[in-house]
């Protein structure tokens, strides 16, 4: 019986992840996630499943972020009702994420109707509460190491892959008439020797390796936040400007509040105001330090008996309330706001209010996806559309480099070779294409490997022996 795998996300672009394990008599997804970014591909999540929903027998879930679980909400919405496997963190992370992203669907569907800019009449959310609230009560939560047999034929378990609390890679082994096939899928590829996380676990023995190439093609600087920064944000404090931080609220913001503290508390940069305004933040914060012993969090974070992820005197934001009360307090102060593409939320407002004024700083810290008005301003770009205004961009603009929890390409090489084999075929997909083309060619040249960059859903066939 024919084993085949697809690609119905991550391929060609870095979003959407979606790959499909179909062995004959067993059907298991692993990942979920959305395509963000370009119009074009924000689209492909209305079009019709290629592949039943309800024909799903289960999902493996390498890690809660959105591009690559924030599918599952829609997934079940189509008919889809059964387990959701991953790791405790992952549960715990990826029920806050899906339940925020389905009022943040919600919220800009009703704010696009009240404003009148959708071409849709109508505008409707992808995605409701509802349907989120079904998708989190499909999980069921497995350890790190621990074999799952998830059905007659599949069997896998999720090992360490520090890219964010709770996340993986995951192994899978299909055996059939007494041949198998083992298989790899690397989520998103952790950093080495970094703050906050743990290192990646080595590369299990497999036949097939699906890793992703976010960074394929470039080498972070390996500067610090408080490098690269200070200077720019003594410049805005200085004018008595606002500094605007859009910031993923998982990881990312906890790294650079401890930044900024330490910047202050070692007297490189004056005392100011730090404002979290986003509630997903507050309440990863929570989660970070109930699964602080967890695998993906680096030991020395607490090698002193006590948690060091997170700074005292930093002021947290939950209500619209409080998040407009804000928008409107005069510099210096730091505000940091989800969602650190600027693609929505309460960032968008902070961002309308503070991007045509010289006087302030605005400072990307992480990936900007093609598409994306975070891009848009990498790219110089003089104005940009927030909900249906051009905005024109004239604060002081900084991006910050290396400072992704996705591993650069002499990382993913590193890792890909950690293991005591080579895998004979490589598919390298979760990127874009210049950057999955350029890994693909690298990791042929150092492992000899077959190295494959799937197309949008190509089927592939899995041979057991």
């Amino acid at each position: 019986m024919a084993v085949r795998l697809s690609f119905h996300g991550g391929a060609g672009t870095v979003t959407g992840s979606k790959y499909l394990l179909d062995t004959g008599t067993s059907r298991v997804l692993i990942d979920a996630g959305l395509f963000q970014g370009l119009k074009k591909l924000r689209l492909l999540n209305w079009r019709p499943s290629p592949f039943p929903p309800e024909s799903v027998d289960a999902v493996l879930l390498t890690h809660a972020h959105i591009d690559h679980g924030g599918y599952l909400p829609r997934l079940v919405r189509l008919g889809f009702d059964n387990p959701v496997y991953t790791t405790p963190a992952s549960m715990d992370l990826a029920t806050l994420l899906l339940l925020d992203a389905a009022k943040i669907q919600e919220e800009d569907a009703a704010f696009a109707n009240r404003k009148g800019y959708s071409k849709h009449r109508p505008a409707l959310p992808l995605y409701t509460t509802e349907d989120a609230v079904a998708a989190c009560e499909l999980m069921q939560p497995v350890p790190f190491g621990e074999w799952l047999q998830v059905r007659e034929d599949v069997r896998a378990r999720f090992l360490n892959m520090g890219h964010i609390l709770g996340s993986s890679m995951i192994e899978v082994h299909v055996t059939q008439g007494g041949k198998r096939a083992r298989l790899v899928f690397s989520g998103d590829v952790g950093r080495y020797d970094v703050p906050l996380h743990s290192n990646p676990d080595n590369l299990p023995d497999c036949d097939y390796l699906t890793i992703e190439s976010t960074y394929g093609d470039r080498v972070h600087n390996h500067e610090t936040v408080e490098q690269q920064i200070r200077d720019a944000l003594i410049r805005a404090v200085e004018r008595e400007g606002t500094i605007l931080i859009p910031s993923f609220a998982v990881g990312r913001t906890q790294l650079v509040t401890l930044s900024l503290r330490n910047l202050i508390n070692e007297g490189r940069l004056p005392e100011v105001p730090i404002h979290i305004d986003s509630p997903m933040a507050v309440d990863a914060t929570r989660l970070y330090t109930k699964h602080i012993k967890d695998l993906s969090i680096d030991a020395t974070v607490t090698e002193d008996g006590r948690s060091r992820l997170f700074p005292n005197n930093v002021h947290f934001h939950r209500s619209v309330r409080e998040s407009k009360a804000l928008n409107r307090m005069p510099g210096p102060r730091v505000v940091i706001s989800a969602s650190g593409m600027l693609t929505a939320g309460r960032v968008l407002h902070h961002l309308a209010r503070l991007l045509p004024d010289p006087q302030n700083l605005v400072t990307l810290v992480g990936y900007q996806a093609a598409g994306t008005r975070g891009r848009a301003m990498i790219e110089g770009a003089e104005s940009i559309k927030i909900h249906g205004q051009e905005i024109p961009v004239r604060a002081e603009f900084i991006a910050l480099s290396g400072l992704s929890a996705h591993a650069d390409r002499n990382e993913l090489l590193r890792w890909a070779q950690s293991g005591e084999s080579t895998p004979g075929t490589i598919f390298v997909t979760h990127g874009e294409e210049k950057s999955q083309q350029a890994l693909a060619q690298l990791l042929s040249g150092e492992t000899g490997a077959q190295c494959i960059t799937p197309e949008l859903d190509e089927e592939v066939q899995i041979r057991l022996s």
